[in-house]
């Protein structure tokens, strides 16, 4: 399975969002000083970037990317809007958003271990999808380790997102609705990702 190892504060400058997104609070001074980047970027460059960023957010490769957009093409409704309910409807997503999960990162590795029931039964898939009125909670044998009541405190400021309704003392969360545009915490221009894989 191909892994994405891109430093993470690089990344996030290159693209232009901010570490926090990715779950990380920390900024990086390194480059500051060479000023802002005057380069003129072409249509085709601001298509790349922005299918470059949501890959980069949800740790996605390309293949399992372009499966996603072809699904969100067949769905009704905007294509570009469609995506992005699949992005965060990925159970290593919900993970994160209801802070069991320092970052998607972890989230991602917290699932793959089986540390997460979907409606009482074990799922160890990160991609898996979730669905409106679904029950996503840590493990009962999980529940008691340190690492999850560490994660816990330190996520206990972030904003949860309006679809799902966390219960951070029972460890789990119950999807309201499917996500939409209006919940991400980052800006997502996604019809310049539908114009580049139209062409």
């Amino acid at each position: 399975m191909a892994v994405n190892k891109d430093p993470i504060l690089k990344r996030c400058r290159y693209l232009g969002i901010s570490p926090m997104v990715m779950g990380i609070n920390k900024q990086s001074t390194r480059f500051e000083k060479a000023g802002p980047n005057r380069k003129k970027v072409s249509e085709y460059g601001m298509q790349l970037k922005e299918k470059q960023k949501l890959k980069f957010i949800y740790g996605m490769m390309e293949k399992p990317f372009r499966h996603y957009f072809a699904l969100a093409e067949k769905m009704e409704g905007k294509a570009g809007d469609n995506l992005i309910t699949l992005l965060e409807s990925r159970l290593d997503n919900v993970a994160y958003r209801m802070g069991m999960a320092l970052t998607r990162r972890e989230a991602r590795q917290l699932v793959g271990h089986g540390h997460f029931t979907v409606n009482g039964k074990k799922v160890d898939i990160p991609s898996y999808r979730v669905s409106v009125g679904d029950v996503i909670a840590v493990s009962e044998k999980s529940r008691s380790s340190a690492k999850f009541k560490d994660v816990a405190e330190q996520t206990n400021g972030r904003t949860v997102p309006l679809w799902l309704d966390v219960n951070k003392e029972a460890f789990s969360a119950t999807v309201n609705r499917l996500p939409n545009p209006a919940d991400i915490d980052y800006e997502a221009e996604t019809h310049l990702i539908v114009e580049l894989y139209s062409k």
